[in-house]
């Protein structure tokens, strides 16, 4: 274990080698639950880990056994561990940083991770206690803050320390693809945190039948700190007059809450309290088989906004059903995919002759490089654009372009390119937000290249490169040549 000579940015670097509790306890799936038991008392423990070969494949917790007791009751010797365990074990290798198994636990709300070697075979495990022994600032100890939260006043001040969360993992280096995610994470851990304090504190809750949706950067899982409300909602068919009452009373007021504790509103009121973006299921068809067939102006900027969609509450076979829906629909307008390819292409990658930096000539960005508008747009839409169109539905942009070269859409190489691409403009992000936030300003995407170090104008350049290469490629497989305009 680390002893007090490390600092939480030293900690974050520490293989979990050093951290995990080793050797692991372990049973096989096929003993009896009685012998899993014993084995418990014996080791004074409150979980095993359920191995085959070596490698974990589930986990079996005193809350199995609780359950187990409650329906079986004195019939208990005839069951095996395979019976009641979970299925499934997230896991981290031996050689992974701290920081990683921190993120991990924190995304997945878990307390405890397998520890594996290359051949995927158990070498220990590494809990939540270990690292929040060390970690003031850790997403962990802010997860667990969260989720004790009893009033919204009590979320208002933890959303505020996350910044610092954010700012102590950067210093630290932890990578890019992470952060993003985990600040997703929080955002969808507030907002269901604030749901459940609406329902407790002031008895509004969501009806049976409906969900409320994330759109755009929340919808795949990747935020960076300029965090707007992007929201929607679906309800079914049948609601009845009360039930929608109840779904507008909820969007409402949990859109006020949202915007309370540091989550501000979208300036495009595309939220679930605008009536425009709630609606049943069919109306919804209806309104995305019109955005589909006639793509054009309002209606591409519309479908953008809604095509990275989750659900953060609710029931969830709306969302799957939209999903199902959107994919038959465009297949079935040939025109979609190229016009939406058209309006992704006429974005202009700021680089000139001999690869110099061009920055903007007017406005409140003069002399800076908007970083949405240069690559970080055109990367997100074009991979989501090319992942509907291979019936990828969900995912982070990283997830699409990694799921694109598995089905040879994208070459490795290219891939590859776009992908670093992508990490590089999106942390450039993630630093000018935190310097504006440092000096008390709202957190922007433009920056001014002539303040970067050398090597980083040579990196944004070489980021923008990577854009082109993947404009090009949504040129070319879309054939935007031979489409009128």
């Amino acid at each position: 274990m680390p002893n007090s000579n490390y600092n939480e940015e030293s900690f974050y670097f520490l293989h979990i080698d050093s951290v995990c509790r080793s050797p692991a306890i372990t049973c096989s799936a096929n003993i009896s639950v009685i012998d899993a038991a014993r084995l418990m008392r014996e080791q004074n423990i409150a979980g095993l880990v359920v191995v085959a070969e070596e490698a974990p494949i589930g986990i079996l917790s005193v809350g199995d056994f609780r359950d187990l007791i409650a329906t079986a009751g004195e019939n208990l010797a005839g069951y095996k561990v395979c019976d009641i365990m979970h299925v499934g074990v997230i896991s981290v290798r031996r050689q992974s940083y701290v920081f990683e198994a921190i993120f991990k636990m924190a995304r997945n709300n878990i307390h405890r991770l397998a520890v594996i070697n290359d051949e995927q075979q158990l070498v220990g495990i590494v809990n939540a206690t270990d690292l929040l022994s060390q970690q003031t600032r850790s997403p962990l100890y802010l997860n667990q803050e969260m989720e004790a939260a009893d009033s919204i006043d009590e979320l208002q001040k933890i959303n505020g320390r996350i910044i610092e969360m954010v700012r102590s993992a950067m210093s630290a280096g932890a990578d890019t693809r992470s952060l993003v995610q985990l600040i997703a994470h929080f955002n969808d851990g507030f907002t269901q945190r604030i749901i459940t304090l609406l329902e407790n504190l002031e008895g509004i809750s969501l009806p049976a039948k409906a969900a409320y949706l994330a759109l755009g950067s929340e919808g795949r899982n990747e935020q960076t700190l300029r965090t707007d409300q992007d929201s929607a909602m679906v309800y079914a068919d049948d609601i009845t007059p009360a039930e929608l009452d109840e779904c507008a009373r909820f969007a409402d007021r949990l859109v006020d809450t949202l915007d309370f504790v540091g989550i501000p509103r979208c300036p495009g009121n595309t939220m679930a309290s605008n009536p425009q973006w709630r609606h049943s299921l069919t109306e919804w068809q209806q309104i995305l088989e019109h955005w589909i067939s006639v793509p054009k102006g309002e209606n591409m900027v519309n479908f953008g906004m809604f095509q990275d969609f989750r659900t953060i509450y609710g029931d969830d076979s709306l969302e799957k059903a939209l999903h199902k829906f959107i994919y038959a629909s465009t297949q079935r307008t040939k025109l979609f995919f190229p016009c939406v390819a058209k309006n992704i292409v006429r974005f202009q990658v700021p680089l000139g002759v001999f690869g110099r930096l061009k920055v903007e000539h007017n406005g409140t960005n003069r002399g800076k490089i908007d970083l949405k508008k240069a690559g970080i747009f055109a990367i997100t839409e074009g991979a989501s654009l090319l992942a509907l169109e291979n019936n990828i539905d969900r995912g982070t942009t990283l997830d699409k372009l990694g799921m694109l070269e598995q089905l040879g859409v994208l070459s490795t190489d290219d891939s590859e390119t776009i992908s670093e691409a992508f990490i590089y403009l999106v942390n450039l992000r993630l630093q000018r937000q935190l310097s504006d936030l440092a000096t008390g300003e709202t957190p922007g995407n433009a920056i001014d290249p002539q303040r970067l170090p050398g090597k980083s104008q040579k990196q944004l350049r070489e980021a923008l490169h990577g854009v082109k290469l993947f404009l090009r490629i949504i040129h070319n497989h879309y054939q935007l040549d031979f489409i009128p305009n």
